[in-house]
């Protein structure tokens, strides 16, 4: 009960704390001293209180896309093992689930930007489609050397990966899904090289085209829904690459913050010293997800 409680306070409390950690690495590395570390909560709850406009010609999927779409990660966020204790929600074949929780919610979110009848949130609606494309597979490449490995369809069982798996021949597929799902991460996060999420150029957007029109509750929802997403993906990933416990509660807690806030300031170090990717290369960062997380389960099962 008390592992179902601090995952669930997790993972509401600390999602925008990445964003906040990501903006001040970012401004570190520029001399600056940047916005304060609690940033981002500011920003959500000051959009909760501003007051709502829809355009007339939007219907109830403008309104409803920033809801659905954060309570689908949020479901999402339910099947992943947190801090090396079980996830709240559970069963075999939640993998599936998994990834189409975030379809669910990429697909309302696309179809709010095209409800709004912009040419410019169309264009990002259609970026964001054609990308996923991309992106999925290679999720589910991953998950399949997961599951051979530990002989299970679900993500409970799955993650966090035992530290004895990197000393019995499965070191090398590991490491190629661990590439893929940095990849993943950085690409349905809308981050560098892939996106940049501060860019206030329309046709350079793929995330933020999508939400030029939102405004009050429904964008802060759109942003706490951002930061929930790269908050699951980085717990995915932190399962695979540094699958730490120490079999104390508290400490396994402790140290899954810690690995969290870590890959922050790794995201905020990689977004300053590389630049982002010409829109006609991101395909190519994509299919190399798809590539690593395929080479990976052929090596396994060779």
């Amino acid at each position: 009960m008390i592992d179902t409680i601090a995952h669930i306070a997790l993972l509401v409390l600390l999602p925008p704390l990445l964003l906040g950690t990501i903006d001040k690495t970012k401004a570190r590395f520029a001399g600056r001293v940047g916005a304060p570390l609690l940033q981002p909560y500011f920003d959500i709850l000051k959009l909760a209180r501003k007051g709502l406009v829809l355009s007339a010609t939007t219907t109830w999927a403008f309104r409803m896309g920033p809801v659905i779409t954060l309570v689908a990660v949020a479901a999402a966020g339910l099947l992943v093992p947190f801090g090396g204790s079980g996830a709240p929600i559970g069963f075999s074949g939640d993998l599936i689930l998994f990834a189409y929780l975030f379809g669910l919610a990429r697909f309302f979110t696309t179809t709010a930007a095209l409800d709004t009848g912009s040419a410019f949130e169309g264009m990002g609606a259609s970026r964001e489609a054609a990308f996923s494309c991309l992106t999925e597979p290679a999720l589910f490449c991953a998950f399949l050397v997961l599951a051979r490995l530990s002989g299970s369809l679900s993500l409970g069982e799955m993650l966090p990966v035992p530290s004895g798996w990197s000393f019995s021949g499965a070191a090398a597929p590991l490491i190629l899904i661990s590439l893929g799902l940095v990849v993943i991460l950085l690409a349905e996060a809308c981050r560098i090289p892939v996106d940049d999420p501060n860019t206030h150029l329309e046709l350079t957007m793929i995330h933020e085209a999508m939400i030029l029109d939102h405004g009050g509750p429904l964008l802060g929802m759109i942003l706490y829904s951002s930061s929930m997403k790269l908050f699951v993906l980085g717990a995915v990933l932190m399962s695979v690459i540094a699958p730490f416990h120490t079999g104390t509660a508290y400490l396994d807690w402790a140290l899954f913050v810690g690995e969290m806030l870590a890959l922050a300031v790794a995201i905020g170090a990689l977004e300053s010293l590389t630049a982002r990717l010409k829109m006609r290369r991101v395909p190519y960062l994509l299919v190399s997800a798809i590539l690593f997380c395929g080479s990976g389960f052929v090596l396994l099962v060779r």
